[in-house]
């Protein structure tokens, strides 16, 4: 038999987390204030309570939502199901509609009316690197086989380590699904598309792209908080999933308060 699918209740927390609407809060999801203050502290949508079926999650997301708070309910499986990404490596503006091109040489065209979010954010990434350090050693030894005369020589040694890098991206929703998207990596777009536009920062020309997208896609939300998390709140480790689900859940959040 199948383990049931949790529900999880999320909310986005509100500008001012006041006394009084913690409390009300704590009361509704059944948690400490304090805990509860952590949940309601940040700028992103956050997962606050966990249920076994639709109808309790549904429930307390109504309870908070009378409070104030944009509530809403998304299934374990919906959070973690992977989404469909179109990774652009390339694209073509023409009128009101942007051809998207990835490395394989597929397009996918996407008109002005069709995109609703715009998500901008960074990740950090981390590679393996190896370098060779040529290190001096002295020959005790030989130095006192040649009268005193000190014998050194030259070792190349490899030196193993992790680098860290930040890369931007972009994803555009479509047709108000949190499932379909087309993403935009800072570093992995051939920017020749630009023309004379082209600057020789890969930074520059990932924000010429996104300013443009967002000329040709005026009725989309833009939404930047991914961009401007620090390198303490997401860990290189968990960067990969701590997107994932963090785009997931603004999408939803952005769907649920159309």
């Amino acid at each position: 038999m199948d383990a049931p699918d949790i529900v999880h209740v999320a909310i986005a927390p509100p500008i001012k987390s006041e006394a009084n609407l913690i409390e009300q809060v704590a009361t509704v999801i059944n948690k400490d204030i304090y805990e509860t203050r952590l949940l309601l502290t940040g700028k992103l949508p956050r997962i606050v309570a966990h249920y076994q079926n639709m109808e309790s999650a549904e429930s307390i997301a109504r309870k908070l939502k009378d409070l104030g708070l944009p509530a809403f309910v998304c299934r374990d499986s919906e959070l973690r199901k992977p989404t469909q990404i179109f990774r652009a490596h390339t694209m073509e503006f023409k009128g009101n509609e942007v051809i998207f091109k990835d490395n394989g040489g597929h397009e996918r065209k996407i008109a002005a009316t069709e995109v609703f979010l715009i998500i901008k954010g960074r990740i950090n990434i981390q590679a393996e690197t190896e370098i060779t350090e040529t290190k001096i050693r002295w020959g005790a030894t030989l130095m006192l086989m040649a009268s005193g005369i000190p014998y050194i020589r030259t070792v190349k040694e490899k030196i193993s380590g992790r680098s860290g890098q930040t890369e931007y991206f972009a994803r555009l929703y479509v047709k108000e699904s949190s499932e379909q998207s087309v993403e935009i990596l800072q570093l992995h777009m051939n920017y020749s598309f630009l023309g004379a536009k082209m600057a020789p920062s890969s930074v520059i020309n990932f924000d010429t792209v996104l300013m443009k997208l967002r000329e040709v896609f005026p009725q989309a939300t833009f939404d930047d908080r991914l961009a401007k998390l620090s390198n303490m709140d997401v860990p290189p480790e968990k960067s990969r999933s701590y997107l994932e689900v963090n785009c997931k859940l603004l999408c939803l959040s952005y769907l649920v308060t159309k």
